[in-house]
């Protein structure tokens, strides 16, 4: 019998062009294992909706063609359920897709789709809100928030944004509760890693790993102008744990309290409560990833 396979698209989503993809699909996807469908997103949180149904019909396999925010929408629908996610990365960052190894051209993403590997992923629960790779409550979810409704796309925009918004930023206060132990603070970065990168090869967390049963909290604590090149050398080759500036705390359970409430969950926009709850939730996702 044929597993089911359903693609959820974001007409708007990510770069490049999206209107190849079905083609695509049609070529590259094994008929003789799947039968699949394609729905198209209309509206914010469409596919989250879409995704939910979809587990509910017993789908084997829900694909996320998209970003990073289309992966958070479709993955989350997913958590607890038997139906496993799928990624084609079409989007400006691709974290997640980077850290499980799916390859960004999308031929060899439907190949790793076709070989069908998955694992049981653990996610993140912070208060009432899922994610699946990274979450942050500094400087990256200012990014997040303007990124969201900014024109330029890809890498480009990023840049553009970060070296706009460094110069006004001020760093947030936090405050950590870890098993009783309480640590009052100022950071760049408040980031809460499941996975590793927030994409483009930018590394958070570089010994992150999805089915540890853990999580890190990575702290940037708030340096000079002149060490801002270094630092950023350090996050793309891998090395940011490495820097005098950071800090990673690896813990199951956490309650952090902010002096901004602002966040964003898998590159995704959110307001938050000043006093947030934070934990793992081990194996709770069924997800296909690329060759290691």
């Amino acid at each position: 019998m044929k597993k089911k396979i359903r693609f959820i698209i974001n007409p708007i989503s990510g770069i490049g062009k999206k209107e190849d993809i079905p083609k695509l699909i049609d070529q590259h996807l094994d008929l003789n294992i799947f039968d699949y469908d394609i729905a198209y997103t209309e509206y914010r949180k469409h596919a989250k909706y879409i995704a939910t149904e979809s587990a509910k019909m017993n789908y084997d396999i829900v694909c996320a063609v998209g970003g990073d925010g289309s992966v958070h929408e479709v993955g989350t629908a997913l958590i607890g359920t038997n139906t496993k996610l799928a990624i084609l990365p079409i989007g400006s960052g691709n974290g997640l897709a980077r850290h499980l190894k799916i390859p960004l051209n999308i031929k060899d993403a439907i190949f790793c789709i076709n070989r069908n590997q998955a694992i049981r992923m653990d996610t993140v629960l912070v208060n009432d809100k899922s994610f699946l790779g990274v979450g942050g409550y500094g400087f990256d979810a200012v990014i997040a928030k303007k990124f969201d409704t900014h024109r330029k796309r890809g890498l480009r925009g990023y840049t553009y944004l970060i070296i706009r918004e460094f110069f006004k930023y001020n760093p947030i206060n936090i405050s950590i509760d870890l098993d009783g132990k309480i640590k009052t603070l100022p950071v760049v970065l408040c980031t809460v890693a499941n996975a590793s990168q927030f994409g483009n090869g930018f590394t958070v967390s570089p010994k992150s790993d999805v089915t540890d049963g853990e999580l890190e909290l990575c702290l940037l604590k708030p340096f000079s102008i002149w060490s801002a090149p270094s630092i950023l050398f350090r996050f793309f080759r891998k090395s940011g744990d490495k820097s005098r500036f950071a800090e990673i705390i690896t813990f199951k359970t956490v309650k952090i309290q902010l002096s901004k409430k602002i966040a964003h969950y898998d590159g995704e926009p959110f307001d938050v409560k000043d006093e947030l709850n934070v934990s793992v939730v081990p194996k709770s996702l069924n997800i296909l990833v690329g060759n290691k």
